[in-house]
């Protein structure tokens, strides 16, 4: 794919033969070219600025398609995507992105419910009447819990925050009672042994983001891209192509080449790309793995400091709908996943051929069995849960399964965070970080993707800049 194959000798650039004998036939990428590794939406959002400003752009994602964790698969005769996603009808950073790219018609609004699933039943919680309805809570325990989305939308400064667990922060607001009952078993579910741990920031976050997606009648209302944010991720990648940038699928980055604590290039599978400026947008533990010398391991040790959560997402194809909730929280500790998410409850079934989609979620760590399960195992594992929960449902109505697995899903959010994250400047001149692990105070989602994305870019695009002022 490449043309020429360079290796790194103690710190060092050279040119050898190719060792494999095998020829790379296309084009020499040249020093003028930032690369960009990774093709989720930080990546393509980083591109998308950078071709923007009329400078050559290189694309590397080692899988198949664009789009990261919010890539397609093909469901049929229609696309869909592997993790269940959603947007807020409040996405500032999507909406301006969508309008752009001149496909604001694309975006589609929708209210949805939201459920909770607690001592073998499901409540409906969306509304205020809903809330005033959940017996499992006190009448005063009710009203607690609905005053805690005000509460949290009057924090100003989120970095007061920073030094409380979410578990302080919840009993504090709410009071015991309620934490124990709705928020703890969802922090177990989400975090698992991590829950006492994670900081009141996130938990905020989350609170303000939901809470300010409401339609004119108190109803949550969320938006989708149509067809999928896999859909949306290739018509950013076109739009990069059309400005002239290069979008390698199937290429793997290896390792970065630094010399004198400058960028000089990135190794790939298919042979060695020389470049100035780098942006890594794959996990941190990725990128620490393809930093091999030239920095301090202190800096290395950095990268790796943060823990991340695996995900593991059985999709179901029924022929019947499990019940009128498109979000589904499971406060039950017996069942072996977090959320149940009926798609759609908020796409129609006609677009997937008259198929009920519905995803069934997990974070864990990777060393769990329940992550090392087979497609089948997974589904026998989950099938008496589905039947506890919806007594009428029937192991016929399942037309087809899928099981879709990623190592770095979630990281895990501790107190002081913002201590523990990198900048997006790194140490070696030239090279720039953007993962989801560095987007706080908000969480991850492809809206702040998409901002993360396009600051790091401007920062490339800067450093361009400079290496050519000075060139001339």
């Amino acid at each position: 794919m490449l043309s020429k194959r360079y290796l790194e000798i103690n710190g060092n650039l050279e040119i050898p033969t190719c060792d494999s004998g095998k020829e790379f036939t296309s084009d020499v990428h040249n020093m003028g070219s930032i690369v960009v590794i990774g093709a989720g939406f930080t990546g393509l959002a980083a591109s998308y600025e950078i071709s923007r400003q009329g400078i050559p752009v290189t694309v590397l994602e080692k899988d198949n398609q664009v789009g990261g964790l919010a890539g397609n698969f093909q469901l049929g005769s229609q696309p869909l995507e592997k993790f269940y996603h959603h947007l807020f009808n409040h996405d500032k950073d999507v909406i301006e992105l969508v309008t752009e790219l001149g496909v604001k018609n694309q975006l589609l609004e929708s209210p949805t419910k939201t459920g909770i699933y607690l001592n073998d039943r499901i409540f409906t919680l969306s509304k205020l009447i809903d809330l005033l309805r959940f017996k499992p809570l006190s009448l005063l325990n009710r009203i607690r819990l609905g005053l805690l989305v005000i509460k949290a939308r009057r924090v100003k400064n989120w970095k007061k925050l920073e030094s409380i667990t979410a578990e302080e922060w919840l009993t504090n607001l709410c009071g015991w009672e309620v934490y124990k009952t709705v928020w703890r078993p969802l922090l177990k579910g989400k975090f698992g042994s991590f829950f006492s741990q994670i900081s009141a920031v996130w938990f905020w976050n989350k609170l303000v983001l939901r809470g300010g997606s409401r339609g004119s009648h108190g109803e949550e209302v969320l938006a989708y891209y149509k067809g999928g944010m896999g859909a949306l991720a290739e018509e950013i990648a076109n739009k990069i192509r059309a400005g002239g940038g290069k979008i390698e699928t199937g290429v793997t980055a290896e390792s970065l080449l630094i010399k004198k604590g400058k960028i000089k290039g990135v190794r790939t599978s298919e042979g060695m790309i020389e470049t100035e400026v780098v942006i890594a947008t794959p996990s941190l533990p990725i990128i620490a793995g393809l930093i091999k010398f030239g920095v301090s391991t202190r800096y290395v040790e950095q990268l790796r400091r943060i823990k991340y959560l695996a995900n593991v997402c059985l999709v179901l194809e029924l022929s019947q709908s499990l019940s009128d909730i498109y979000w589904l929280n499971v406060n039950d500790p017996y069942f072996p996943f977090v959320g149940l998410i009926e798609h759609t409850n908020f796409q129609p079934a006609e677009t997937y051929d008259g198929n009920h989609i519905v995803y069934l979620s997990k974070y864990l760590k990777e060393t769990e069995p329940l992550y090392n399960m087979n497609k089948g195992e997974l589904l026998n594992l989950a099938l008496p849960h589905i039947k506890r929960m919806f007594p009428g449902f029937k192991q016929s109505w399942i037309r087809g399964y899928h099981v879709h697995k990623a190592r770095y899903a979630q990281p895990v959010v501790e107190c002081h965070y913002r201590k523990l994250m990198p900048s997006k400047q790194s140490p070696i001149a030239g090279l720039y970080i953007a993962t989801t692990a560095q987007i706080y105070p908000e969480d991850r989602g492809v809206n702040y993707a998409i901002k993360h994305g396009k600051e790091a870019g401007r920062m490339a695009a800067n450093q361009m800049n400079i290496f050519r002022s000075k060139a001339e």
